[in-house]
């Protein structure tokens, strides 16, 4: 390939052997769904360079067109200054950040962020150099039928000569916040390939540092070894699962493992809960461990939340809500937090609030943190753009009647270290929002359920410009309750989970389609792809084992009855999904996929019964 991986300064990286061209790929590979450079952006490089000769550059990355060996974008460095190239109207602009001092044998992580005619420098976590730029940044800048060249610009002249530890482009205007601070600022990670973020091998006491390639390795044979920080760097091969596992000092990671395959469901575990369950939360705290939050419904004791423990749910900690519809975990930062859509007040007639709590690293809980005014909150979504932090609330009714109100998006303060309004949207009997992110667009979809005459109502697409989300299109749902959007290849899709058909006059109907709808780029639009029958669905679930990917979807109630068969459908190409396992449930809410050190697990909420349900996918 022209590359190999070479450990210096107590961190690896790769070093080109080979031509110019070795590293290089299709642009197309990068902007799948769209073939427009992101318009504000930021780039992490890590690397180490030993010298550069006087008057010479050499290539961090290039952009270059392929017929005409045109250079579109680049990013290079000299003894003492960086530049960043782009192909503007005028011709080629150049960016250059005067005294900044690469080629000294160290380790340097920069970021390089831009937006319209503003450009910063962030080496080392350091202080910010900041540059404004006579031209912008193009608006619209097309890479068809170009190719990116990393550690060149396609030719022997400008070839990187040091170690590179990671490379990433990021859509939105500053990502210095993604890894800065940091306890080792020269080494700050974003996004660093496993193969490069652990050391296998390291010298004790004066011995001389050695290649990974060049020392002895021991590998065991059979059932899982103990994996300390005596076993980093060796090797273990699973006689069972077929796999080479590296110990990185506290986990075995995987290096080659034949692909897993569903072979059928084993009910795993009865997880009592303190009452019926609208939703569940799966989530993993670094360094202390996974963790399933309930949104129950009885306010006495609360909501639950389980730990993971010796491969089962075991009580930790309840938390106290008011009729908890839904639950949601995110970070902001280093800080942890869980938010809860509570739908009704702590007594009769008070205000509903709904609560935020934070972990706490001290006490290992979470603790109250911030209250939110909602409204029959049915679920929090939260999400990032461009290095802020986002927090949407799906209000679903005021009062006894009221659907048609607005549902609230808050963003992080983070000098105040609150959430504050940032917009607000008005819907119909707001149901779920599901965030997500096409090519360098964002875009919030929420699932309109009732606007008090009929459940055939619009789910609205929204998109962010300008600063705000805007209208992108409307899809007609029935009684909608859930979105899940994922990911298949380079085709993007969209599930909605259909509840009923109520009309002013009329008895309700249970037993209808839901839908999966794809994103067409050639008329910028979610076209449906599949209809799927199902009763009174409340929620998708999409997930993937080896190369196989799956939707389970939460039959809750046909009209007559809560004890359904909720069903497994796997993905069959141009087949789209088919159904592969029926899982016999009663009033199911929500699924959850999960994976341990034990294996993939599916867990499910019944909001008729106190009972969750642990499922384990056995494969082969």
């Amino acid at each position: 390939m022209g590359v190999r991986m070479v450990q210096e300064g107590g961190a690896r990286g790769l070093q080109w052997t080979g031509p110019p061209w070795a590293l290089s790929f299709p642009a197309a590979q990068i902007f799948i769904n769209c073939d427009f450079f992101p318009e504000e952006f930021s780039i992490v490089v890590t690397l180490k360079v030993s010298r550069v000769a006087r008057g010479k550059n050499e290539y961090v990355f290039a952009l270059v067109q392929e017929d005409t060996d045109r250079l579109l974008i680049g990013l290079r460095f000299s003894q003492e200054k960086l530049h960043f190239l782009f192909l503007g109207p005028g011709g080629l602009d150049r960016i250059t950040f005067q005294c900044v001092q690469l080629a000294d044998n160290r380790w340097h992580t920069l970021v390089l962020a831009m937006s319209g005619h503003y450009a910063t420098l962030t080496v080392d976590c350091g202080t910010p150099l900041d540059l404004v730029h006579e031209r912008p940044f193009p608006a619209a800048f097309n890479t068809k039928g170009s190719r990116v060249y990393v550690g060149s610009r396609r030719r022997w002249k400008g070839l990187f000569s040091g170690l590179m530890r990671q490379l990433v482009l990021l859509p939105g205007s500053d990502a210095t916040s993604r890894v800065c601070p940091s306890s080792n600022p020269s080494l700050a990670v974003l996004s660093v390939p496993q193969s490069l973020l652990h050391l296998p091998i390291k010298p004790s006491g004066n011995d001389a540092l050695i290649y990974p390639y060049e020392a002895d390795v021991r590998v065991t044979v059979g059932t899982q070894p103990p994996c300390r920080k005596t076993e980093l760097g060796q090797l273990w091969f699973d006689t069972l699962k077929r796999g080479l596992f590296l110990c990185d000092g506290g986990a075995w990671l995987p290096m080659l493992q034949e692909k897993e395959r569903l072979d059928y469901v084993e009910d795993y575990q009865d997880l009592y809960t303190n009452s019926e369950t609208f939703d569940i939360e799966v989530f993993r705290i670094p360094s202390v461990g996974l963790f399933v939050a309930t949104a129950n419904r009885e306010s006495k004791p609360g909501s639950g939340i389980y730990k993971w423990t010796d491969g089962k749910f075991e009580p930790y900690q309840n938390i106290s809500t008011f009729e908890a519809l839904a639950l949601k975990y995110f970070t902001v930062g280093n800080k942890i937090f869980l938010a809860v859509a509570n739908s009704r007040g702590a007594r009769e007639g008070a205000r509903e609030l709904s609560v935020i709590y934070k972990w706490s690293e001290r006490k290992l809980k979470f603790l109250r943190y911030q209250t939110l005014e909602t409204h029959s909150a049915r679920d929090w979504e939260a999400f990032h753009i461009q290095g802020e932090a986002f927090l949407a609330v799906a209000n679903h009714r005021q009062g006894d009647s009221n659907h048609n109100i607005d549902s609230v998006i808050y963003k992080w303060n983070p000098g105040t270290r609150v959430f504050e309004v940032n917009q607000t949207i008005q819907t119909s009997g707001a149901y779920d929002w599901e965030f997500f992110t096409a090519g360098p667009y964002y875009f919030l979809v929420v699932a309109n359920t009732f606007n008090g005459a009929s459940t055939q109502i619009e789910s609205n697409i929204y998109i962010w410009l300008g600063g705000m989300f805007q209208p992108f299109q409307a899809i007609v749902t029935f009684g909608a309750t859930d979105w899940e959007m994922f990911q298949i290849g380079n085709r993007i899709f969209l599930a909605v989970a259909n509840s009923q058909k109520l009309y002013r006059k009329g008895p309700s109907i249970y037993t209808l389609n839901s839908t999966i709808y794809e994103l067409n780029m050639t008329t910028r639009t979610f076209l449906r792809f599949q209809d799927i029958l199902t009763y009174s669905a409340v929620d998708w679930e999409f997930f993937t084992l080896g190369d196989e990917k799956f939707l389970v979807v939460a039959n809750s109630y046909d009209g007559t009855s809560y004890s359904l068969n909720s069903v497994i459908y796997r993905w069959q190409g141009y087949e789209g999904f088919v159904p592969i396992h029926q899982l016999p449930t009663i009033g199911c809410k929500d699924w959850e996929f999960f994976s341990s050190k034990e294996g993939s697990y599916l867990i499910y909420s019944s909001a008729t019964e106190p009972l969750s349900k642990v499922f384990k996918l056995r494969t082969y």
